[in-house]
């Protein structure tokens, strides 16, 4: 019987980066500009390729730590098929983020650049909404395929995605000073702030 969750699961973060790629291209052929965290794509680019391949590798394994380890029970079931979910609703949340990011979006930090200052939408309550839906997503595939190798690249993920947002805020707030600064009063980083008073 086919593995419906991982399936989903598998085809949604195909999609994810699949979308991810094409904007990346578009984004450099348009750009030539300096590129300031070089050193994180030689680890980032082979963990992604991790990310996509292990759920499709696990539709076919057999044997671990390939496959999706058999734990029976209806409350686990149903918890798959809850991520998978999860997984296609990041998916959604994400292109959205993006669409409201147009021609502003970037995957890296160029420090000869100055960004635009998004404030609303998505991110007026956080201010890395796609890296939070990421790293959502990222869970949700853990839940799915609970597998060593699996396990290990979701603890590499949430790390990057955390340098990630540090190294973009700390060039955010060198190219906007009081704006960003306030902005970053008001918002979390991957979750709402509660009980910061909006502007």
């Amino acid at each position: 019987m086919r593995d419906i969750p991982l399936l989903v699961l598998a085809t949604t973060v195909s999609a994810y980066w699949f979308s991810a790629g094409v904007k990346i291209v578009r984004v450099k052929r348009k750009a030539r500009h300096k590129v300031a965290e070089r050193g994180t794509w030689i680890v980032w680019v082979p963990l992604v390729t991790l990310w996509i391949a292990l759920p499709w590798i696990a539709l076919q394994a057999t044997d671990a730590p390939w496959a999706a380890p058999a734990l029976d029970g209806p409350v686990y079931a149903s918890l798959r098929g809850l991520a998978a979910a999860v997984g296609v609703g990041c998916l959604a949340f994400t292109i959205r983020c993006w669409a409201r990011m147009g021609k502003d979006w970037r995957m890296d930090v160029s420090p000869d650049t100055k960004p635009a200052l998004i404030t609303d939408g998505p991110f007026s309550r956080i201010r890395h909404p796609i890296y939070a839906f990421s790293i959502l997503l990222m869970l949700a595939t853990a839940v799915v395929l609970p597998t060593w190798p699996m396990l290990v690249v979701v603890a590499i993920h949430i790390v990057l995605m955390n340098r990630k947002a540090r190294d973009e805020e700390r060039h955010l707030l060198r190219s906007h000073g009081d704006a960003y600064a306030r902005y970053i009063e008001r918002t979390g980083r991957f979750l709402p702030r509660f009980g910061a008073r909006g502007t």
